[in-house]
């Protein structure tokens, strides 16, 4: 059956095969479908109230939106790629089911403003998802800190032992990055939170319409102030899509810690049978794919945001059909996003941390150089002078194939006269987190502190 276009009133001839393949979006923004019919819904009322539809035709606009909805979500109803999108194919089925009623529908209403309220209606909903997957996540990495405050290991700068730290210390760091992603997205929610339904193509519309009841009936802060700007931004997929991306090069690093840590060489953690694969040749494998799976899409995140961004920065106000290729990356985005969460909290529910092998990290590398650096500090030896003496201490250890921990008082008065028999106290490794007496540092005060500021930020 041929398909008429609802706007093909001035045209002669059909559109090409191609032509219908570029235009064509139904087969990804189908999954808008409930997003549309709210938005339809509201205008439908407001159309109510101006007097366009009467009351008989609006309860029948709602009653077949909501069977359309059922159609859907039942897998009964026929998409048409002719009608090229969601918009247009409910609004076809409508008017097959209840007639001209249904052709009232789009009176003060463009596609251009249609589309701006189902996103900032479908990401509102993924936003809650993620900020939900988010916060979920970042408690179980509390929960690990606080059942580890009293694990310590090698913290390190340039891939190279450097400090002493405690594990629930590193584990707060990425959850710190986390509350941020977190913001993010709250941000987000109160930055765009306006309705930009009832605007039009552009210009705005030759009707006396209800912006401010559009906004309330769809649970908006607002209106967005001028027509042209509203269908010409996509400045919230960017803004979501930045936060995606940057979420998703936060749980990069921690995954590319836990495809260390899990390696038969550094052995600091062991990852479930139920989050790791085997080789399809070689017996012995237990591999962290899910952990270099997750890495790896941080890559197509960052890529939807640049893909975003090089189809705006040209356009000249205001709708431009470029704008279509604003969803599949939105859409992409927000699932890699909750697939990624999902990931890690499966992960992190039964990660075991090997203790003993961390705490033989430590006495690598001189961890407490520092320590000893400050040590003679803390006595008046300027820190610059301190610094050599330690660096020279360091160099005579690599030379006699020795570590701090075995040097007598008598050897250490050689680099310097300032040291007492209380500086044995600073070479050793198991109590320097508690030297620590910043804020924000790794010392258990400091990580039970930190601990309580997470947790009453996120719950």
């Amino acid at each position: 059956m041929a398909v008429k276009k609802m706007w093909g009133g001035r045209f002669s001839e059909k559109n090409s095969d191609v032509t219908e393949r570029l235009s064509m979006s139904v087969h990804y923004d189908s999954r808008l479908y409930r997003h549309d019919i709210r938005g339809s819904k509201a205008h439908a009322e407001m159309l109510c109230n101006m007097g366009i539809l009467t009351q008989e035709e609006l309860d029948a606009v709602l009653k077949g939106l909501s069977e359309i909805e059922i159609e859907i979500e039942s897998g009964e109803f026929e998409f048409h790629s002719e009608y090229e999108d969601i918009h247009m194919n409910i609004e076809a089925r409508l008017t097959e089911k209840i007639g001209d009623a249904g052709k009232k529908l789009h009176t003060a209403r463009s596609r251009n403003d249609q589309i701006a309220v189902d996103t900032r209606l479908y990401i509102r909903e993924e936003v809650g998802k993620v900020e939900g997957l988010l916060k979920q996540f970042i408690i179980r990495l509390t929960e690990h800190a606080e059942e580890q405050k009293d694990t310590v290991l090698a913290g390190y700068t340039h891939m190279q032992i450097a400090q002493p730290v405690r594990l629930s210390h590193h584990l707060l760091a990425h959850a710190w990055a986390l509350v941020r992603d977190l913001n993010r997205f709250k941000t987000f929610r109160e930055t765009h939170n306006l309705c930009p339904l009832g605007v039009g193509a552009l210009a705005g519309v030759n009707y006396k319409n209800d912006r401010q009841f559009l906004a309330q009936k769809l649970g908006f802060a607002g209106i967005t102030p001028n027509s042209m700007d509203t269908v010409a931004d996509r400045d919230y997929i960017a803004d979501v899509l930045y936060a995606s991306s940057l979420l998703g090069v936060h749980l990069s690093r921690m995954c590319e810690e836990l495809v260390l840590w899990s390696s038969y060489e550094f052995n600091y953690i062991t990852l479930s049978d139920t989050v790791t694969t085997g080789s399809s040749i070689m017996p012995q494998k237990k591999n962290p794919d899910l952990a270099e799976l997750i890495r790896g899409k941080s890559g197509r995140l960052t890529g939807n945001l640049v893909s975003l961004l090089t189809v705006m920065k040209g356009l000249p106000l205001t709708y431009n059909r470029d704008m279509q290729e604003d969803k599949e990356p939105l859409f992409d985005s927000m699932d890699t996003v909750h697939l990624s969460l999902e990931g890690m909290i499966a992960m992190f529910d039964e990660i075991v941390f090997n203790k003993e092998r961390m705490s033989q990290t430590l006495g690598a590398n001189f961890s407490t150089a520092t320590d000893v650096a400050d040590y003679l500090a803390s006595r008046g030896v300027p820190f610059r002078t301190s610094h050599e003496i330690v660096g020279s201490l360091v160099g005579y250890c690599e030379k006699e194939k020795c570590n701090f921990y075995s040097l007598t008082l008598d050897e250490l008065k050689k680099f310097s006269l300032v040291f007492e028999e209380d500086v044995l106290e600073y070479l050793n490794p198991a109590g320097s987190t508690e030297r620590k007496l910043s804020e924000g540092s790794t010392s258990v005060e400091q990580v039970m502190k930190q601990i309580s500021s997470i947790r009453e930020i996120v719950e």
